[in-house]
């Protein structure tokens, strides 16, 4: 009678000797810009591409007015809406952004919305499903399924 014995080996992994960024997701939507100043929230370039659309449609005073109010599925809910610069309020963050192709524009956003959208990145899908702009919050604890709604 002979008896089979199977052992099993592992192997260790070895350390790379550099470290390597690593690669972008296939779903990576490209670099995001920030305003001038390095501040603001991160937009992505198919966003800032429909951005420079949308503002040249409202008009030069134009500037694009982002926060948070209560409501939506999961109990917070995001705004965007264009406003004029007069509409500006004193205690606003006012973000300056120049993308290299379309026009300069401004994003205003209250105080109390950025306790909730710091560090937020507004990126465009074109799909016809699911498609407008995505909002990706590195503050929310839970996203509804729409997107445009999030708790903290």
């Amino acid at each position: 009678m002979s008896s089979d014995t199977a052992t099993a080996t592992t192997a260790t992994p070895t350390a790379p000797s550099t470290l390597e960024a690593p690669a972008p997701p296939a779903s990576d939507p490209g670099p995001a810009h920030t305003g001038v100043d390095g501040r603001g929230i991160r937009i992505g370039e198919a966003a800032m591409k429909q951005l420079g659309v949308l503002l040249q449609q409202q008009g030069p005073e134009a500037v694009l007015r982002v926060g948070v109010r209560s409501g939506g599925c999961s109990g917070m809910s995001y705004t965007m809406d264009f406003v004029t610069a007069a509409d500006i309020r004193d205690d606003d963050e006012v973000y300056a952004y120049e993308p290299e192709s379309g026009p300069a524009f401004r994003v205003v956003c209250d105080p109390k919305s950025l306790l909730y959208i710091y560090g937020l990145q507004l990126d465009f899908s074109s799909a016809l499903i699911g498609g407008g702009f995505n909002f990706t919050n590195p503050n929310a604890t839970q996203t509804c399924g729409c997107g445009s709604s999030f708790a903290v």
